[in-house]
């Protein structure tokens, strides 16, 4: 359905408050679950080309085609797009009723999701009024001498007339519908990762801010190239609230649309992250968090300034390093403890609310975010040797994670995210602080090692588990939990006894391929092949700790031909322990006891496999010394042959257990033959 944008700007121009308000609605509930404005229009222009292409044969048609999204200066719905977006901010700043504010904000956040309109949302003056409405910033910035829109706001309306004539054909698309339940803010992935920086073109889409400013079409000619935003995750933090409902929250409301406006803004463009920190608008977040995390009531708001401190020290590095300077990990951990209802007993020990119940769908949420945030600002901290001050603020710390490890969420996939975001800052921290995970006391329903409670091992190892039968997105699952895992088994004797007796049980059947089966141990050594270079080292590194970092060990439990690619990387393809070997690392010296099974088959196993292999014909049997002797010189001239032709190359190991070309073992012998003293008849001095 067409909605009447070009009505809207109008209606401002005029001062109709109560014509605004109707427009605005319709246009919000027409393209609430819009993320892609102008697709229908893209593929018309594209059908359009192919046609001239078709009937014309000219190649230069063709390479206009081939990019889709190029900015269309005679595109009218773009254009009325960024022109409301002008219009309508400096319609907000103009101090408009509260309900037509919040429904003026529910339009800019739409406008937000495509790139190619957030030019009018990324000056100073948008981001300050934007951070006034979300309680970030005072008005004084704000004022309205300070406009320099305010010419080009009053000219706007006339400038209508300069846009092309409307054909019929040319309709407004509802774009590509999403799930009731999707919001429209632009958020994350997973770190993500999956966040994208706008490129360089947004600090283009400012140069028609600025003094001259012709007509409406040449202010946009600047802005090519954009991609739109794709499409949001689907909202699960709470069940959506009729308008009603929403409309009696009134200032809350407010903040929430414009800190979702600003969310989007910071998402998609490069300009609005360097903006944010110029203004120093952090400083604002951080008053409001420091608000938040002091137990005022919990609201939906929080939320989204949350994310927004996320968006912003993901993608800013000097305001995440201003966060942790400004205590960022302090307020966090607070507002973490907030969320999760947690009391406290002793020192670093954390219990919960004798009512607690489930992590509600909006206290999950939030408190995944606040994890994300800790992330960013500890990452950097993981090898440094934290002082007095910053330890004791890392267990403290650690105290509540354990909690965001054994507690459940409403929905089972929120659980899995919480412990997942968990695992992610637990292998952020220094490696020193985590013995606060062991520190529980015991209960008669706790896993335990040697008279140390396991809980929390035992749920990382089931979280392992969980990761290694879903197979998906191995790297960025995996390597976490693997690195958390073997770092502990190295710093906790107690931990490493635990997962070892659930991954490395003792060796009894030996009649397939260690990789072969459905256990955690065939898992694991499947991935020491794996195609990922990084997923390959952290599983072997796993089991080669738990082998304490023994070779004969760590073959006998994975075959050589697996453990081999651990073994020439750290140079001990020659059997020898580590030269190199951590000096916190201090194994214990009891030996591994082989089980009556494998003494029975051990002479049979094979060693590159780790199996026992069925035997095999001898295929010189029957031949003569004379035949056997000529088909090993028939061989030897094969491989020679090969290795002149360079298909293969000869290796063997050096006297540091590395692989190496043989012809390099042949000159190191050489040389060190050269260099030895003569056993007689040498010169002395």
């Amino acid at each position: 359905m067409d909605v009447d944008v070009e009505g809207i700007i109008r209606c401002i121009g005029q001062a109709d408050e109560s014509g605004v308000l109707v427009k605005l609605q319709h246009f919000n509930s027409q393209f609430a679950q819009c993320f892609f404005f102008d697709v229908e229009e893209k593929e018309r222009r594209k059908r359009k080309k192919l046609e001239e292409f078709r009937r014309s044969k000219v190649k230069q048609c063709a390479d206009s085609d081939s990019d889709c999204d190029e900015y269309d200066p005679d595109d009218r719905s773009l254009i009325l797009r960024q022109t409301l977006a002008v219009v309508l901010m400096r319609f907000i700043r103009s101090g408009i009723k509260s309900r037509l504010l919040r429904v003026s904000l529910r339009t800019l956040r739409i406008l937000s999701r495509d790139k190619k309109v957030l030019g009018p949302l990324v000056s100073d003056n948008a981001l300050l009024t934007l951070a006034k409405l979300a309680g970030l910033a005072t008005c004084e910035e704000c004022g309205e001498a300070s406009d320099p829109e305010s010419e080009f706001y009053n000219n706007i309306i006339s400038s209508l007339a300069e846009l092309p004539q409307r054909h019929t054909d040319d309709v407004e698309s509802d774009g590509e519908a999403s799930d009731p339940n999707e919001d429209g803010s632009a958020f994350e992935d997973d770190i993500k990762s999956d966040a994208s920086v706008a490129d360089s073109s947004d600090q283009g889409s400012l140069k028609w801010l600025g003094s001259h400013r012709p007509s409406i079409n040449e202010m946009h000619k600047q802005n090519l190239h954009h991609k739109v935003l794709e499409r949001g995750r689907k909202d699960r933090r709470e069940s959506k609230m009729a308008e009603e409902e929403e409309e009696e929250l009134g200032e809350e409301a407010q903040r929430k649309e414009a800190l979702k406006v600003l969310c989007n803004v910071v998402y998609n463009s490069s300009w609005a992250q360097e903006r944010f920190s110029a203004l120093s608008l952090l400083s604002g977040l951080r008053e409001r968090l420091l608000f938040s995390s002091s137990g005022s009531p919990r609201s939906s708001v929080q939320f989204y300034e949350l994310r927004l401190m996320f968006l912003i020290t993901a993608l800013r590095a000097e305001l995440s390093t201003q966060l942790q300077q400004e205590g960022g990990v302090s307020i966090l951990t607070a507002a973490l403890e907030n969320t999760l209802d947690v009391q406290s007993t002793e020192p670093n020990q954390r219990v919960l609310c004798p009512a607690a119940q489930p992590i509600s769908l909006e206290a999950s949420q939030q408190a995944i975010e606040i994890l994300k945030i800790l992330f960013n600002i500890t990452h950097s901290s993981h090898r440094k040797e934290p002082s007095d001050a910053d330890a004791a603020l890392y267990r403290h710390l650690v105290g509540i994670l354990r909690l965001c490890l054994l507690r459940k969420c409403t929905l089972e996939e929120d659980t899995d995210e919480l412990q997942g975001h968990t695992v992610n800052l637990l292998s952020a921290i220094p490696l020193q602080c985590l013995d606060v995970l062991l520190m529980a006391p015991l209960e008669p329903s706790s896993e335990q090692q040697l008279g140390i409670n396991m809980d929390c091992v035992h749920t990382l190892l089931v979280f392992m588990e969980r990761r290694l039968e879903a197979g998906d997105k191995v790297k960025e699952k995996l390597t976490p939990i693997l690195n958390l895992l073997t770092e502990s088994c190295r710093a906790h004797r107690e931990t490493r006894h635990y997962i070892r007796t659930h991954i490395l049980p003792p060796l009894r059947d030996v009649s397939q391929r260690p990789e072969e089966g459905s256990t955690v141990k065939s898992r694991l050594i499947r991935l020491m092949t794996h195609l990922d270079t990084d997923v390959k080292h952290c599983a072997a590194d796993l089991i080669f700790v738990l082998c304490k970092e023994n070779v004969r060990r760590f073959v006998k439990y994975t075959g050589y031909g697996n453990a081999a690619g651990l073994l020439a990387t750290r140079g001990l393809l020659g059997g020898q322990r580590p030269r190199s070997s951590n000096t916190d690392t201090q194994y214990s010296s009891d030996s591994d006891s082989d089980t009556e099974e494998y003494l029975q088959m051990k002479d049979r196993i094979n060693p590159v496999t780790g199996r026992v292999e069925a035997e095999q014909p001898d295929p010189m049997e029957g031949m003569t010394e004379e035949e056997k002797e000529e088909e090993a010189k028939r061989l030897i001239m094969l491989f020679n042959k090969l290795s002149r032709d360079n298909i293969i190359q000869p290796m063997g190991v050096d006297s540091e257990g590395k692989l190496v070309p043989m012809s390099g073992l042949k000159d190191a012998a050489l040389t060190e033959d050269a260099n030895a003293e003569p056993d007689d008849g040498g010169s002395k001095e």
